[in-house]
């Protein structure tokens, strides 16, 4: 009777231990988890990162174009305006500026004006498409699983009676 116990107590540990070793997966039956915040978080450390992320390789050069286009322009401005400003400060000590001939002094302060705004609306404009391209790297994680497949689709028809008179009435098949 002791050996049967035993016996019993052994098949039930090699029984728990079988049953537990079927219930791994490898490291391959791994479903991967597509993360929203770490495509946010790559996208703002580095710009066009959470797009690698997402696989979507063809918007990287899209967003440093945008990025690079608003940087330039803001660069450029604030280099008319500095410019502008120097001629205006030489002006007002008294000096000889390259607009001297061409420009009076209010027209001096309505050019610098121009750029300033001009330089703003290009750094607002930087930091939009900044954040516009963490907001679609996490939009492309959160879709990233979705079914995009040509088996989805909607067919609208109309519905004839019997009489095959038309009759005013829509059918939506969904097929799934």
């Amino acid at each position: 009777m002791k050996k049967l116990k035993t016996y019993l107590i052994y098949l039930q540990i090699f029984l728990i231990i079988s049953v537990a070793s079927f219930g791994q997966t490898e490291e391959n039956d791994k479903i991967k988890y597509h993360s929203p915040k770490k495509a946010m978080l790559l996208s703002a450390v580095l710009p066009g990162a959470g797009q690698a992320y997402n696989r979507k390789f063809w918007k990287i050069p899209i967003v440093y174009v945008g990025i690079g286009g608003f940087s330039y322009l803001a660069y450029n401005n604030q280099k008319q305006f500095n410019k502008y400003h120097d001629a205006y400060i030489t002006r007002n000590n008294g000096g000889i500026d390259e607009f001297y001939n061409i420009l009076n002094s209010q027209a001096l302060i309505n050019e610098m004006e121009k750029y300033r705004k001009q330089r703003d609306l290009n750094l607002i404009g930087f930091f939009a498409f900044y954040l516009i391209q963490m907001i679609d790297a996490s939009v492309d994680a959160h879709l990233f699983e979705f079914d995009v497949s040509d088996n989805l689709s909607l067919r609208v028809q109309t519905i004839t009676s019997p009489n095959y008179a038309t009759v005013g009435g829509i059918s939506v098949k969904y097929k799934f």
